[in-house]
């Protein structure tokens, strides 16, 4: 994992999860975390641009939403039903969830399942209103 200097948009400066084996059994991501308060009790999307390069397994960006009851369900969206493979230009993708009232944290980032490559650049997260679906559920 490390800055790509100008491999993004435009000639950006974007991060990249590069695999060094041949062969992996796992994952790589590049993840943040944030406090919620702007957030709580309200829909989120959160977009972003990745390109790939002979992705083998999968690719994505991920988003979850904990809550301060460890046991308590989860927003969740890795884009399993979405997943990135092979090789790829820039292209945008979204994640949208809810932010329950009492949520304690927000957790994403960008994740390569197997060998390959990946560039990810520009996330941003906006308030959405409610008719906005979203791309997943919760998760225990």
């Amino acid at each position: 994992m490390f800055i790509s200097h100008g491999a993004g948009q435009e000639g950006r400066d974007v991060f990249t999860i590069k695999s060094k084996d041949k062969e992996i059994d796992g994952f790589g991501t590049l993840m943040q975390n944030s406090l919620p308060p702007e957030f709580l009790g309200k829909k989120i999307r959160m977009t972003g641009y990745m390109k790939s390069e002979k992705v083998e397994n999968w690719a994505c960006f991920w988003l979850r939403i904990d809550q301060p009851d460890k046991d308590a369900p989860k927003s969740f969206d890795n884009m399993r039903e979405r997943q990135i493979k092979g090789t790829t230009e820039w292209k945008q993708y979204e994640i949208v969830l809810y932010v329950p009232p009492k949520s304690t944290n927000i957790s994403f980032g960008g994740l390569l399942n197997g060998t390959g490559q990946i560039w990810f650049d520009r996330i941003v997260f906006e308030v959405v209103d409610k008719s906005v679906s979203t791309t997943a559920g919760e998760y225990k």
